[in-house]
């Protein structure tokens, strides 16, 4: 603290002399600038795309748009996207913390919202960043995210008839084919050493729903650990014959469509 001589005095302003400042402002002002710095910074970024069922009274279908940071394994996406096709696309970008970014499509009825901050903190439930309205019909679209500045940070030009015209049956195999639970046997292994704990839950759920396991042969289930708990879906279905089988193999498909072409089941 130090006293300051005033070196004139008026009636509405005093006049002192500063020799020298605190640097107070100056760290202030640094820790400020560090912190948009780090803000603006660009981080690895993933694109996301899932296809909605199309809805026949409205003749529209939703495409899915999810910024995510490019860490977040897309398994753990896929699990909570229910009734929800994954459209594979070149998905790497460039995204920056709290930067608004906004989607386009040429082919769309509506895109909401028409803005939306990419944030890193996602999970566990990974709702939609964008969500696109099309036509039943549309084969293919060009989608591109920018950002502020109006420039394009993604784009991918993506095939939409593959996954709309896929329909899951839940049918027993043809009589010259091989049975289903030997086919389960002959994939048995791959599938214990493959299958995600997330692909198993939702498994557990389609099985209950068909009646091709109990309560109780659920949760027993669950409380095992991924390998033992895909042992024990496995085996307990081919146990239980073709028909049952055969739901397994089609409920597979129907959540995880690449783990089941790996598996050569469709």
């Amino acid at each position: 603290m130090s006293v300051l001589e005033p070196l004139q005095i008026t009636d509405t302003h005093v006049v002192v002399k500063v020799p020298h400042l605190s640097a107070f402002g100056l760290v202030w002002a640094l820790e400020i600038l560090w912190r948009i710095w780090n803000n603006r910074n660009p981080i690895r970024g993933q694109v996301l795309l899932f296809l909605r069922p199309p809805n026949p009274k409205t003749q529209k279908q939703n495409l899915n748009v999810l910024l995510l940071p490019t860490n977040i394994p897309l398994a753990e996406v896929r699990a909570k996207q229910e009734n929800s096709v994954y459209i594979q696309a070149s998905s790497n970008c460039k995204l920056i913390k709290d930067q608004s970014y906004s989607a386009h499509c040429l082919n769309a009825y509506k895109i909401q919202p028409k803005k939306a901050e990419f944030d890193v903190d996602f999970g566990p439930n990974f709702h939609p960043t964008f969500e696109i309205r099309l036509p039943t019909n549309t084969e293919e679209a060009t989608v591109t995210v920018r950002d502020e500045t109006y420039s394009d940070v993604w784009e991918c030009e993506v095939d939409l008839t593959g996954p709309r015209r896929e329909t899951v049956h839940w049918s027993v195999p043809a009589e010259d084919s091989l049975p289903a639970e030997d086919t389960l046997l002959l994939v048995r292994t791959q599938f214990i050493n493959r299958v995600s704990a997330a692909v198993l839950n939702q498994l557990l759920d389609k099985l209950l729903e068909r009646g091709v396991v109990t309560d109780d042969e659920m949760q027993s289930a669950r409380t095992k650990t991924r390998a033992e708990k895909a042992r024990d879906v496995i085996d307990t279905v081919r146990r239980k014959g073709t028909e049952a089988s055969s739901v397994l193999i089609a409920a597979l498909y129907e959540v995880d469509q690449c783990l089941s072409r790996v598996l050569a089941l469709r």
